[in-house]
């Protein structure tokens, strides 16, 4: 852990280099690593200084609460917190989302029928605006509408330094259940009951996701926080694969650390795409790179260099369309969703991951609506399309269908909405005031500008 001066002088950094940018440059941070998937059409500017803002400050156990700085990644703040026997209250999937981009730019995990999202957990915020000023913002503050707007505003209302988190108690493993499901409507009433009731089948539920492999096979994974088992915890993390022991187990244990981390080992399935689910690369591929991080970067060289396109062309296919996508549907129209998306993208598996608000508060620029449960589906591929491929048919209609469904769409990945919708979907008037008193000049980037024209 960092110590206080640490931290005033890692934000004093910040705000030198915010003052040293040009009037009227953009302004971004200078970070190594991202989990966004929506590309960047502005130019080279120099970044931010953020270095010195990726540590835990201090940890209260009687409290159990936690200030962390902004750029402090989950997989930092858990080898922090769980030593203690404490967790934050939802720990995103991924090992490098950082505080900071979990609550601007929303995060979930199985934890959320129950905990909600991860911005609904921080109690207090340190912001640092587009008017190169910190400001700390709470629910009742004099900055609470900062505080109440900034959760899916990715940046475009300024970068927290400071989060003072709450925190929850964990045993040392998990137990797992994987509920199998013939039909949508069945799993739709299971999810429905275990966010009402918190159990299934008389035994506590602390965790809920599932995976939709095919059309009527689908698996509800039900997670119960628990002490040392009597025999050995499974390990995803060497040769074993965390997603497809889903298909092969009704039951299973793992220690609580590897069952925060089971997914990112293989960025849920789509290690596959680079062979590290090969049994012989597998060996070879060292373990430290086995994480989402390594993943990603060869996600950007690809997109950097075009390999696969240029493979695609030489063997006579059909140019592909990247779908990778978050949605929110309600979790009454789950089935419908499923049976919509099979028909018109066909990519499985995908990933379901139940949320409910937790409680009356509300965040207009992720509307949700107080007491009802949704269900976010994940989807990262890219499909065969043809020549329409640069258009991006699936993702339009993908934006369409959600819409219609009375859902939401995250924003880490492209958006088409025009600023009528865009507006209409996350609260542009709301937003565009919070950011005129918090960025007066205009020095940030607007959120439409950042989400749909990828500057």
């Amino acid at each position: 852990m960092i110590g206080t001066h640490q931290h005033h002088e890692a934000v004093r950094r910040l705000q030198a280099s915010y003052d040293a940018l040009a009037p009227g440059s953009v302004v971004r941070l200078a970070k190594k690593t991202s989990n966004l998937f929506r590309p960047r059409d502005a130019p080279a500017t120099t970044g931010l200084d953020v270095s010195g803002l990726g540590g835990v400050i201090s940890i209260d156990t009687e409290a159990r609460t936690a200030d962390v700085q902004g750029m402090c990644t989950y997989e930092d703040l858990v080898d922090a917190t769980l030593p203690l026997g404490l967790i934050p209250l939802v720990v995103p999937q991924l090992r490098t989302i950082t505080l900071g981009g979990a609550v601007t730019g929303l995060g979930i995990e199985s934890t959320s029928f129950r905990c909600g999202l991860p911005h609904e957990s921080v109690l207090e915020m340190d912001i640092f605006t587009g008017a190169g000023e910190v400001v700390t913002a709470t629910a009742t503050n004099e900055h609470a509408d900062l505080f109440t707007t900034f959760p899916n505003s990715y940046g475009s209302l300024g970068y927290a330094t400071r989060l003072r988190i709450e925190l929850e108690p964990v045993e040392s493993h998990v137990a797992l259940r994987h509920v199998r499901f013939g039909d949508a409507a069945a799993l739709q009433d299971a999810i429905a009951t275990v966010t009402d009731r918190g159990e299934w089948d008389g035994v506590r539920v602390d965790g809920m996701d599932g995976t939709a492999f095919e059309p009527g096979r689908y698996v509800l994974t039900l997670a119960r926080w628990t002490g040392a088992p009597e025999g050995t915890a499974s390990d995803y993390a060497g040769q074993q694969i965390y997603w497809r022991s889903i298909q092969q187990r009704d039951t299973d244990v793992l220690t609580t650390y590897d069952y925060l981390w089971r997914w990112d080992t293989d960025w849920f399935w789509c290690s596959q795409a680079f062979g590290a689910q090969n049994p012989t690369i597998r060996r070879m591929w060292p373990r430290r790179l086995r994480r989402s991080d390594t993943y990603h970067r060869l996600v950007g060289l690809d997109r950097r260099f075009k390999i696969m396109a240029r493979l695609d062309r030489r063997a006579g296919r059909p140019q592909r369309e990247r779908v990778v996508q978050d949605v929110e549907v309600p979790v009454e129209r789950l089935g419908e969703f499923l049976d919509w998306f099979d028909e018109a993208v066909g990519m499985r598996p995908v990933w379901l991951c139940p949320l409910r608000l937790r409680d009356d508060a509300t965040w207009p620029t992720y509307p949700l609506r107080p007491g009802h449960t949704y269900v976010n589906v994940g989807f990262w591929g890219a499909v065969p399309v043809g020549e329409d491929a640069p258009r991006s048919p699936l993702n339009r209609a993908i934006e369409d269908k959600v819409a219609e469904l009375d859902g939401h769409k995250s924003l880490y990945s492209e958006s088409f909405y025009d600023p009528a919708t865009f507006d209409r979907l996350y609260d542009g008037a709301n937003l565009a005031a919070v950011k005129k008193r918090y960025d007066p000049d205009d020095r940030l980037t607007s959120l439409y500008d950042k989400a749909v024209r990828q500057r």
